[in-house]
């Protein structure tokens, strides 16, 4: 089968050819039927020193049941979503916070220590899968394992009430969904980006303003503006630049909430106990989370029909698909076909 790895001795992004994986003790294989690109896929330094498939988005179909895994739900033809941890227990303390915390030591990440969904089966364990809606496009749906059940969940966890204003910090593929969660939930959002062409998209996924914090130099007045000259009631960071976690405070109101999603590459060192102290904001963080959680974000973007902005790929195109997104060039969620 076609797979797209990442090759450690080149340095760079291949298309091989690799035998087809077998279901082991517990898990279902499955004919991958798209998968989608990350930003996080781009860490190649977190990889072993071997080639690996890339990729941690993907939903397909169920090829094959492990004896293990019968009687759980599913059946071979099932359209299928999952997470990308496999190996850990899903029943351990650790495993109800985050499965990178697992007890076991045993978790691992697909497409970063073993291989991922670029590629044309792939092996998931059961606890990890969902039915996906039946209305949502299949070829579109990749993204919504990992960008956009994170998205979910960190809308979700603001606090918000209907009315109240969110800014959405980093309109990529994370924002956009995050955009689009935020108007079913009733919210008026505010997104903000240096990325005209993101900006627009989120904009035409119903933003009720868009601000370029690079260009627009009185982007925060005109936010105070917007909101009864108070700010947001939270900001939600989408991105991983340090700059855009810096200026987060200064959309907020007293006493909002800024939600902590992009993996920034340093500590936040603008937070100080202080202002924290004081209510000056408050802080949480979300992730894509554990399976126990999928149910809930799955089934109101199946509710609400939310479905990501995508550019279609195949296979071959992988290695530029990277480059493309190394380079900024990426506007929308972009998706293998297989």
């Amino acid at each position: 089968m076609k797979a797209g790895q990442w090759d450690p001795k080149q340095q760079k992004v291949v298309i091989n050819d690799i035998p087809k994986p077998s279901a082991g003790p517990g898990q279902f294989l499955v004919k991958i039927q798209s998968a989608s690109l990350c930003h996080s896929d781009l860490l190649m330094e977190m990889r072993p020193d071997e080639t690996i498939t890339l990729g941690h988005e993907g939903v397909g179909n169920i090829e094959a049941i492990d004896a293990a895994a019968e009687g759980k739900g599913f059946k071979v033809g099932d359209a299928i979503g999952f997470g990308y941890f496999i190996g850990c227990c899903f029943e351990c303390e650790g495993c109800q916070v985050h499965n990178l915390r697992c007890e076991t030591g045993k978790s691992r990440l697909q497409g970063f220590a073993v291989d991922g969904f670029f590629q044309e089966y792939a092996v998931v364990d059961w606890q990890n899968a969902i039915h996906l809606p039946k209305n949502l496009d299949m070829s579109r749906t990749a993204p919504l394992f990992c960008a956009g059940i994170t998205a979910f969940h960190s809308v979700d966890s603001c606090e918000l009430k209907p009315g109240q204003w969110l800014a959405v910090i980093g309109t990529g593929g994370l924002g956009q969904y995050a955009v689009q969660y935020a108007k079913a939930m009733g919210f008026k959002v505010i997104g903000l980006d240096v990325n005209d062409a993101q900006l627009q998209v989120a904009k035409d996924l119903g933003a009720d303003a868009v601000f370029n914090s690079m260009t627009n130099k009185n982007y925060v007045e005109e936010i105070k503006k917007l909101t009864d000259g108070k700010g947001c009631h939270a900001a939600a960071v989408y991105s991983a630049a340090y700059a855009a976690y810096a200026g987060a405070p200064d959309v907020l109101r007293t006493g909002g909430l800024l939600m902590v999603i992009g993996i920034a590459p340093k500590g936040l060192d603008f937070i100080n106990t202080f202002d924290l102290t004081t209510g000056r904001y408050r802080v949480k963080a979300d992730s894509t989370s554990i399976p126990q959680r999928m149910p809930k974000a799955v089934e109101f973007t199946g509710k609400h029909s939310i479905q990501p902005e995508v550019e279609f790929n195949k296979i071959e195109d992988l290695p530029r698909m990277v480059a493309d997104m190394h380079a900024g060039k990426a506007d929308k969620r972009q998706v293998v076909i297989f």
